[in-house]
């Protein structure tokens, strides 16, 4: 096996994925409807900064480069992370490093983890909120200690007195200088689901392939002092991180995969997100079968979810508040756990040394 299969159902209520610009969606033709999603980016990003909390660590520092010109104005250059393994977001997440006009080699890994986005079960059992979303506000009109600044087009700083004036003209007379009203927002409901294949040849090794190089010579050179070994894969010469390393790593992407979440930066989305159900196998084919949905023999406008627990080759957990959303019969209060530990046991058992 140098795969493995991961297939997640979340339930996610009134939320939003993302906070930035609305909620994305897509739109499902056949069934006609808008289905919000969140992207694999972003569970990517979500699943390494749960990697850095359960290790209780800080994730590789990023540069920014600016350029100033004859103007003395900042123009924005290139972004790019350290390339250096020895980071575990960087080690999981891939990297890529192009210098401005080609003055050095670029530098480029290719992440061992490939998410998809999460998605709707089925078209019909998740959506977004069918009156447009709710207006929220951000009101302290109530409290009589606010404090309220007033510019004009110069910038200068009005009196109470004009303040006063400007809020008895025509226009502005219903106007709360303490409360501010928030855009609407739609709100994903439903459940979804969200597939990961970790290719096991890469995870725990790095190319020293000098022709389509992963890193500069230093970072080679510290990785053989810091203990990584000289070893050969498919790919060609490689360095393999130390067994230490691997056993504390793999715990953590485990526990990441199973227990990680979207947050936002605004409590009225909020939601648990919780998971009904992972599948783990090695075959991409049954992985997609075990959690699945199957339109209504009575109303194909309605679509049933299933849990598919007696698949071979397929090993199926399942949480308790999966019955109330899905028939199931082997639910478990430590579902969650026990999968976490078979990822652990299908990762650490690879021969990474001796691919």
């Amino acid at each position: 096996m140098t795969t493995i299969y991961i297939r997640t159902l979340k339930r996610v209520e009134h939320s939003v994925f993302n906070v930035a610009n609305g909620q994305k969606y897509y739109y499902d033709v056949q069934f006609n409807k808008r289905i919000p999603f969140s992207s694999g980016q972003q569970v990517k990003r979500s699943i390494l900064e749960a990697i850095s909390n359960s290790l209780n660590i800080v994730p590789s520092p990023t540069t920014f480069l600016f350029e100033v010109d004859k103007q003395k104005k900042l123009k924005e250059g290139e972004v790019y992370g350290t390339c250096d393994p020895s980071y575990v977001d960087q080690l999981f997440g891939g990297w890529m490093k192009a210098g401005k006009g080609g003055a050095a080699r670029t530098l480029k890994r290719r992440s061992p983890l490939s998410i998809s986005a999460m998605r709707a079960l089925h078209p019909l059992l998740a959506g977004l909120d069918s009156n447009g979303g709710e207006a929220g506000t951000f009101d302290r009109s109530e409290r009589p200690n606010n404090a309220v600044i007033v510019r004009d087009d110069k910038g200068r700083i009005l009196t109470e007195e004009e303040i006063s004036d400007i809020l008895s003209e025509e226009g502005n007379t219903d106007r709360s200088l303490g409360r501010k009203w928030l855009n609407p927002a739609e709100r994903a409901t439903g459940l979804f689901v969200l597939d990961i294949a970790i290719d096991l040849r890469r995870l725990f090794t790095v190319s020293l392939n000098s022709f389509e190089p992963e890193m500069s010579d230093e970072t080679i050179e510290k990785l053989k002092s810091e203990g990584w070994i000289e070893s050969k894969n498919v790919f060609g010469d490689c360095l393999v991180a130390p067994k230490e390393l691997r056993e504390k790593w793999a715990t953590a992407l485990a526990n990441a995969i199973v227990n990680w979440k979207i947050t936002s930066n605004q409590s009225r989305t909020f939601s648990l997100m919780d998971t009904l159900a992972i599948s783990i196998s090695d075959n991409a084919n049954l992985i997609a079968g075990s959690i699945r949905a199957k339109l209504s023999e009575e109303d194909s406008g309605k679509a049933q979810p299933i849990i598919d627990e007696s698949l071979l080759g397929v090993e199926t957990y399942i949480t308790l508040q999966a019955e109330g959303y899905v028939q199931t019969k082997g639910e478990k209060a430590d579902a969650l756990n026990k999968a976490e530990h078979a990822l652990v046991e299908k990762m650490l058992a690879f021969n990474y040394e001796n691919q």
